[in-house]
């Protein structure tokens, strides 16, 4: 990119952050998320000349990437204020709220798509289109609310991390699927399994890095340079973000959970230094949310279709529907079993309804592959879009209004979980 592009994207950038910050000045009266702000600007901006040069092929890799920064980010600052040794604690409530809330969007989104008479291959994919969580557009409004380190927060992020994972495997099928389609069926199967063991080594060699890096390699990087300043750990933030990131890429997974990783990974470095970690910190949380993380937001809303929910709504809503009602529906599965009070089962199901990620993605792999045609493909990006324009808004709602009870300490046991 030349100096007169990069100059023409700064001033775009420019003219998006100075209607966040005046949108901004309101919505903080309101007690509304400031990167909500960010999502409304660059929303509003989809349908004029701004927004279509932010997408256009000279300035949308640079945008894109920033934006890429910015997840990064986020989620490296959410990995670090998990408390890792409460997540063990409630693991098993996690990896049921993760099955309950993918399993039942997935077959409504099913059902869907086979009562208006599509095949049962196309339906099975379209259903899995229906289970990620975009964790990346609702963390951040927890931790506006100083719900990270609660039972919501728990929940909430750690369904993301296994949502990430459940993601990867989808993209891979979709993409084998996509591949495989011409060959005959002993090639196919070959192809399978041989991908399958790829992400299998890869997951297995991330797993061994990331313990490596907890124990052993981290602290022995914290005390090779001073610890008197706070820039120190935060360029030794940014390399462990990077490699685990990009490790966690190269090893075909989401680099969300590198980043996430990351965060947990150094959490124990930033608790030892005291002052110095909590300096870093602050300064790690401006950079994030008063620079990449609004970009990121900035990408979100400019991704939002809403010429296309009004253009197909019948199979848009109805797509919409099924992750709506769907996880929220898994989520107070939960309630009856103990694990969550019906408050939580509110606030955590609204949230992980969060989308406008990797079923993109897989929408726009089948499109190009030509399985699935214009009106599939704008009903699957119009039901994400209406997605990210609901969900934070009825998540901000929930917050304000039982904020105070979410942040109580989490309960002992089962037993002590209210019903209320």
């Amino acid at each position: 990119m030349n100096e007169a592009r990069i100059g023409e994207l700064l001033l775009e950038l420019t003219l998006l952050f100075a209607a966040t910050y005046l949108l901004g000045s309101l919505l903080t009266r309101l007690r509304v998320p400031l990167i909500l702000g960010a999502i409304f600007v660059a929303m509003a901006a989809h349908y004029t000349p701004l927004g279509e040069r932010l997408q256009s092929a000279e300035l949308y890799p640079v945008f894109s990437f920033l934006a890429d920064l910015g997840v990064l980010l986020l989620l490296f600052f959410i990995g670090l204020q998990i408390d890792l040794g409460e997540m063990r604690r409630q693991s098993s409530s996690i990896v049921w709220l993760t099955v309950l809330n993918t399993s039942l969007p997935f077959l409504l989104g099913m059902a869907v798509m086979l009562a208006l008479g599509y095949g049962w291959v196309l339906a099975f994919v379209v259903g899995l289109t229906r289970m990620p969580t975009a964790e990346a557009v609702i963390v951040p409004i927890l931790d506006e609310f100083n719900l990270i380190r609660t039972r919501v927060g728990h929940f909430i992020v750690g369904a993301g991390v296994l949502d990430d994972i459940i993601e990867m495997f989808m993209v891979a099928f979709v993409s084998v699927w996509i591949g495989e389609r011409a060959l005959a069926e002993t090639g196919t199967l070959a192809l399978i399994e041989s991908d399958a063991l790829k992400i299998g080594l890869g997951g297995g060699a991330f797993l061994l890095m990331a313990w490596l890096g907890y124990r052993w390699i981290v602290p022995w990087l914290a005390n090779l340079l001073p610890r008197r300043h706070p820039r120190h750990l935060i360029m030794l933030s940014v390399l462990v973000l990077f490699g685990l990131g990009g490790f966690s890429q190269w090893a075909e997974l989401s680099m969300v959970v590198g980043a996430i990783a990351a965060g947990v990974l150094m959490r124990p470095t930033y608790n030892r230094l005291g002052p110095v970690g909590e300096g870093a910190t602050q300064a790690m949380r401006a950079v994030t949310y008063g620079f990449f993380g609004l970009i990121f937001f900035f990408w979100v809303g400019l991704s939002v279709d809403l010429g296309g929910l009004l253009r197909e709504p019948e199979l848009a809503l109805l797509l919409f529907a099924a992750t709506f009602v769907g996880k929220p529906l898994g989520t107070f599965l939960l309630v009856p079993m103990g694990r969550l009070s019906v408050r939580e089962a509110w606030t955590v199901g609204i949230g992980i309804n969060a989308q406008l990620t990797t079923e993109i993605i897989v929408a726009k792999l089948l499109l190009d592959a030509r399985l699935i045609d214009k009106h599939v493909f704008t009903a699957l990006v119009s039901a994400s879009s209406l997605s990210t324009i609901l969900v934070p808004l009825i998540f901000t709602y929930l917050i304000r209004r039982w904020g105070h009870m979410l942040r109580q300490a989490p309960p002992a046991n089962r037993e002590e979980v209210r019903h209320d």
